[in-house]
């Protein structure tokens, strides 16, 4: 009986969420639009109001391509995220995505260098059925990353 209780619980289905799987898997092409360095795909996940704050606030597709630009040149440093955590509210409108992601570059010396952080992107569901990405912020810059962390940057959510 209690084989049957534990191989119940175990095998039985993972209900998943089709929208916040939608936010999760817009964060991810979101995220290899970078690492395939398609500057158009990157834009499309740009909401017309988007603000992505670092050390500025860079407002609207322009500017905040403008300040991305440098990804999307053959020698770019390659960067990397993907969503530990996704909640989206209760009218299914809006989202909020947060995760690890890595940078890595060369250095002058020829050594690769990584640098970690965490991202937290706000999502809209717009008018046509697509996510985009609202408010976006990276934070914790340079710091160490947890086993839990490398696991999700390394892994790869179905989104066929």
């Amino acid at each position: 009986m209690i084989l049957e209780i534990i191989l119940a619980t175990t095998l039985a289905p993972v209900e998943v969420d089709p929208v916040r799987q939608a936010v999760l898997c817009a964060e991810v092409g979101f995220s290899r639009s970078v690492e395939n360095q398609d500057f158009d795909a990157f834009k499309s996940f740009l909401d017309p109001e988007v603000r992505f704050v670092t050390g500025r606030i860079s407002r609207g597709p322009e500017e905040v391509g403008q300040g991305w630009a440098g990804f999307f040149t053959p020698d770019a440093a390659k960067m990397r995220w993907r969503p530990a955590i996704v909640e989206v509210v209760a009218n299914g409108t809006l989202a909020i995505s947060r995760g690890p992601y890595r940078l890595t570059s060369i250095s002058d010396d020829g050594q690769v260098r990584e640098t970690w952080g965490t991202f937290n992107s706000t999502w809209r569901l717009n008018s046509d059925g697509t996510w985009q990405v609202l408010f976006d912020a990276g934070g914790d810059h340079g710091m160490t990353p947890t086993p839990e962390e490398i696991e999700v940057l390394n892994g790869e959510p179905d989104c066929s």
